[in-house]
């Protein structure tokens, strides 16, 4: 590569596109941890440090890849191939980046989706609140207000599931038959019974 100034991000990212469609093409997904210095070991001659590094940071920046990393996709080799998943620190800022983007935009409060968003987070992380607390590790007050929200919606669909999963074995019925008696879709009885 000659002492030419650098590509921008973007001339960047579409020759990345080109070398690996699977990971820079239409579907976002995170990437593996470690990326950027496996691109440079593989393409020492295609890119510089700096424009790379400035590629990946506006792709990892962009709504699309946070979208994919808040809703706690796997990471991905440059092949496109699950790896690892994502840590739950991870997911934790990706959703509150995009919180505060929504914020930013101000059409509607953002705070239902924030609470929901980090629920979800928290039940696929399977971590206690202790535990879930240390390792994201935050002293951001939005954050810490929003994890305390959603482990209380968690602790109370958890509840309620435990609560219709006790009334379902004691009645005797079957999911049709108690979803009857209840008023409720079938399916819903048998997603709350699977989550008790």
């Amino acid at each position: 590569m000659t002492a030419t100034a650098p590509r921008p991000p973007l001339q960047v990212l579409e020759r990345l596109f080109q070398l690996y469609p699977a990971m820079f093409g239409a579907r976002f997904l995170p990437l593996k941890l470690g990326v950027y210095q496996e691109l440079l070991e593989a393409h020492p001659e295609e890119f510089t440090k700096e424009e790379l590094k400035a590629a990946l940071a506006a792709h990892a920046r962009s709504g699309r890849y946070l979208e994919s990393v808040a809703a706690g996709e796997q990471r991905h080799d440059l092949q496109g191939q699950p790896v690892e998943p994502v840590a739950p620190e991870h997911v934790l800022h990706a959703i509150m980046e995009l919180f505060r983007r929504r914020q930013r935009r101000g059409k509607q409060d953002p705070r239902p989706w924030l609470i929901a968003r980090v629920a979800a987070a928290i039940e696929a992380s399977g971590l206690a609140k202790d535990a879930y607390l240390e390792r994201v590790n935050t002293r951001d007050d939005m954050a810490l207000g929003a994890i305390d929200e959603a482990f209380a919606q968690v602790s109370a669909r958890a509840a309620k599931n435990e609560a219709l999963r006790r009334a379902y074995q004691s009645s005797g019925k079957t999911v049709a038959e108690f979803a009857d008696m209840y008023g409720v879709a079938p399916e819903a009885v048998e997603q709350a019974l699977a989550a008790a």
